[in-house]
């Protein structure tokens, strides 16, 4: 089940135009609706659900350009594709400044139009999902720092499962979310809290560890996407149809709930509201919320484990007990939403960035200066060599990160084999340290943080940061990080299929002798 695609609205006075323009974009399979004039389409604009603007400049009362001015300043998120002859250069160069995506020039080749705006399309639903995935950190932000409050007391944080399944509802506006933890015994994972159930939780099933995309994203301690349930390899049929029997979707995501001592459980979330299929963004989200779930469930054990060594006996009546004090130092714990914080900086930071080749580099400069590091730098995998090839970097005016890695060595090519990140401020402490991998170009060791990057279940990179202040970041900041940037890679990628298909275009249109 795939996101509905944004509508196109075609703004052309000549009706020929109008109507073949109409013709080839829905022949693409594209939805289209017409309008004559400007004010037509500006009323169209304000009311519809629309991505791309085709708009001619010449129009009659109402210019093109006007059109233009009042699209950007109304609905900033369109994106515009003009239409002129060879004639208007002077309107066209007005309209790129004036924030055009792209222009074609009458006549128009059908297949260029199509391509220009699939291309304009796929820009706009870019743009749309960083500022979906920024909304829902600023909301996680608030949650975070809400869950963290109401968390520092014993009796409010025995409804810190609830309140997990419930942030999780809010900022995923997802209609059934669950909080499942292992249980004693270390086979099953039991439902600790539920949202948009009837059931009480006592009646819900264990799930086995290893079965299921929840047992799987436990024992693999990776968060898991599901688009469809139905069609998805990863689960057995006769599960796949009870599950999609039981909800309204078949979509799901699912993250592990890490701690320091292991995966204490997983967080779940389906039926999405209005149906629509759950993204990566929304699993970077889920881990990053997961990460300080368990930051906190393992406070909680802290504080009961403190409480229950330090109870009063018969032989010690005034013995006092420290559990208060753990609970006020938790009170006092902002790292949360502070994590939520830098990932929607690093957010903001793509987002605001245009230029592709860029991207990655906007990404992590918010790192750098957030964690006193450098260099910094971000790999991904060669596809031919196999090797880690540094995409982006900040390297603060200081020594740089090698360009190019082994992915099988050291640290690194563990943390890209394994999934797992690295957090230390002695890496050469550590047998599996390689100083031709694991350090920056000069060769000096230096305090380590290496996040794996995924794409769609798989480890594609990772992310290097050398902190000048000596001490690694924690576990927890990492894991916030590696979800926020593997969302940025997300885009790279598709920024990139963009550019591939704009070089394609040329390259057909000068073997065809019309540039």
């Amino acid at each position: 089940m795939a996101t509905k695609r944004a509508r196109i609205l075609v703004v052309d006075d000549e009706r020929f135009f109008r109507e073949a323009i109409r013709e080839a974009l829905e022949g693409a399979g594209l939805e289209c609706v017409t309008a004559a004039n400007g004010p037509e389409a500006l009323e169209l604009a304000r009311e519809g659900d629309f991505g791309v603007v085709v708009l001619d400049i010449q129009l009659p009362g109402i210019d093109g350009i006007e059109v233009l001015r009042r699209l950007r300043e109304n609905h900033p998120a369109l994106r515009v594709v003009i239409l002129s002859a060879h004639t208007d250069q002077e309107i066209v160069l007005e309209a790129l400044r004036l924030g055009a995506s792209d222009y074609l020039a009458k006549p128009l080749h059908d297949e260029e139009l199509v391509l220009a705006v699939k291309r304009a399309l796929e820009t706009h639903a870019i743009a749309a999902g960083w500022d979906k995935l920024r909304a829902r950190l600023s909301l996680l932000e608030s949650k975070l720092g809400e869950l963290v409050r109401e968390s520092s007391g014993d009796e409010s944080s025995a409804d810190l499962p609830t309140r997990a399944a419930e942030t999780v509802a809010d900022v995923l506006g997802a209609g059934k979310t669950s909080l499942l933890l292992l249980d004693e015994a270390g086979s099953r994972l039991r439902v600790a809290a539920a949202t948009g159930r009837k059931l009480p939780i006592e009646e819900f099933d264990a799930v086995p560890v290893g079965q299921g995309i929840a047992g799987a994203a436990f024992s693999r301690a990776q968060a898991m996407l599901v688009e469809d349930a139905g069609n998805d390899g990863r689960m057995p049929t006769a599960a796949a149809q009870e599950k999609t029997g039981r909800y309204d979707s078949g979509s799901f995501a699912v993250a592990p709930v890490p701690s320091p001592s292991g995966v204490l459980g997983v967080l779940c979330a389906t039926d999405r509201a209005g149906g629509a299929p759950f993204e990566e963004a929304d699993l970077a989200v889920l881990r990053i919320l997961a990460v300080q779930v368990g930051q906190l469930l393992t406070q909680r054990r802290v504080v009961k484990v403190a409480s229950a060594s330090a109870a009063p006996s018969a032989t010690d009546p005034d013995r006092t007990l420290p559990a208060p004090s753990v609970a006020a130092a938790l009170a006092n714990d902002e790292s949360a939403p502070r994590d939520a914080d830098l990932a929607r900086q690093v957010c903001e930071a793509v987002s605001a960035e245009v230029e592709p080749g860029r991207v990655l580099d906007a990404a992590i400069r918010p790192i750098a200066l957030a964690l006193d590091a450098a260099p910094v730098a971000l790999f991904l995998r060669d596809a031919e060599s196999g090797d880690l090839v540094c995409e982006g970097q900040v390297d603060g005016g200081r020594c740089a990160d090698r360009t190019r890695i082994s992915a099988l060595r050291g640290l690194t090519g563990t943390v890209l084999a394994t999934g797992s990140l690295v957090a230390t401020p002695k890496p050469q402490d550590d047998p599996r340290f390689d100083p031709d991998v694991d350090t920056p170009e000069g060769g000096e060791p230096a305090p380590l943080l290496c996040l794996p990057l995924r794409f769609r279940g798989k480890v594609l990179g990772v992310l290097r940061a050398f902190p000048r202040s000596g001490i690694a970041p924690s576990a927890r900041t990492g894991e916030v990080l590696a979800a926020a940037l593997s969302a940025a890679v997300r885009n790279v990628f598709l920024y990139r299929s963009l550019v591939d298909s704009i070089e394609e275009v040329a390259r057909a249109r000068r073997e065809a002798g019309l540039a």
